[in-house]
């Protein structure tokens, strides 16, 4: 998605709220056109028949209501782009309605008096009827536009605060993955010369290892997209483990338990990596003897989730350890996950001193 996007599907949204409004509009004075045919036929179906020629006249003398107040549409976007005050605005409309009423007023009484001739004379005090009528109905439906088009500047207001959040995650996001590659980069540097200091040829056998890694870094970098499959995923973990094992050789025991089902399943890239660093790091540097790292995937199907499970058995920590430690992986991975899934993801972190070190998230799917 670019962020142009959102922008254009506001504008779509806007234009097929505005044809849905005319639609309502038109609808509107039809059936209430027929309402009123319909009432002033009571008296001729009651004796059996229907003129049609007065339901024409009264199509006739309510046509130009809708026609003349469809101009109180470009008036309201008028007055609300110009901030009047709310005196002037209630004054401006004051005078358009007086303007509508005197108008369909007129045009009723050319139209049935002058042109037809079939407009009965009425004493004044019945005339005052229909022009209060009119100012009533402008009214009403002046007060309908204004709250169309506060809605629709609401609908806007909300698309552009959404699409504001929506570059500011990405940007968030962005810097975060950046914070991760020097942190890897620099970390598995660290172990290829603590490598040559010790094996030469392991040392050379680390660096092509290294660079199958940098590869799968560099393709996420180009391709503009940060999530990549689970197996991608793995298998980027897998050579960093192999790296690892150069160096720790028989100390480090990996145990691989991966649902089959969840290797097509997305996940931001470098993702389990830093949990997996996490557990060499302080489960595997600090001793001499034999550990293992458990890494496992799971489907959960009732709740639509991956799950991912990094575990060792090393001295683990306590809670208060975990919150004052300077490292940046695992506080790293987790805002990426928050931020890329809200409060869907879950992160959860198991240990006590002696006991190893647990990580557990899970994500909803997403399947590429």
């Amino acid at each position: 998605m670019t962020i142009h996007e959102p922008l254009f599907d506001g504008l779509t949204a806007q234009g097929v709220a505005m044809r849905k409004m005319w639609q309502i509009y038109g609808l509107a004075w039809v059936v209430y056109t027929c309402l009123i045919s319909a009432v002033m036929q009571i008296d001729n179906v009651s004796h059996g028949h229907f003129n049609f020629h007065d339901a024409l006249l009264v199509f006739g003398s309510i046509l130009p209501a809708p026609l003349l107040l469809s101009l109180v549409w470009p008036l309201s976007g008028y007055l609300d782009r110009s901030k009047l005050h709310t005196g002037r605005m209630v004054g401006t409309h004051l005078l358009g309605a007086i303007v509508f009423s005197v108008a369909v007023f007129l045009l009723n009484y050319l139209i049935y008096n002058k042109l037809l001739g079939t407009r009965k004379e009425m004493p004044l005090a019945m005339e005052v009827w229909p022009f209060l009528y009119y100012l009533m109905m402008y009214g009403v439906i002046a007060g309908t536009f204004h709250g169309v088009r506060a809605s629709i500047a609401s609908r806007q207001q909300a698309l552009a605060m959404s699409q504001a959040q929506i570059l500011l995650t990405a940007a968030e996001l962005t810097a975060l993955r950046n914070k991760l590659n020097p942190h890897f980069l620099f970390n598995t540097l660290h172990s290829i010369i603590a490598l040559v200091r010790k094996d030469a040829m392991a040392a050379e056998a680390a660096l092509f290892r290294f660079s199958d890694m940098l590869r799968y870094i560099l393709d996420t970098e180009k391709s503009g997209n940060d999530h990549v499959t689970l197996d991608d995923e793995l298998q980027f973990v897998r050579d960093y483990l192999d790296l690892e094992s150069l160096r720790l050789g028989a100390r480090l025991q990996v145990i691989w338990d991966v649902d089959p089902r969840t290797t097509g399943i997305t996940l931001p890239a470098l993702s389990i990596q830093p949990l997996v660093e996490n557990s060499i790091k302080h489960a595997f540097n600090p001793r001499s003897q034999p550990g293992k790292l458990t890494i496992r995937s799971h489907l959960n199907e009732v709740e639509r989730k991956l799950e991912i499970v990094i575990s060792d058995d090393g001295p683990g920590t306590d809670s208060q350890a975990i919150e004052h430690a300077n490292g940046m992986g695992i506080k790293t991975v987790e805002r990426r996950l928050k931020l890329a899934y809200g409060e869907v993801a879950d992160f959860q972190i198991n240990t006590a001193p002696g006991q190893g070190f647990s990580i557990r998230f899970s994500i909803p799917l997403q399947l590429p």
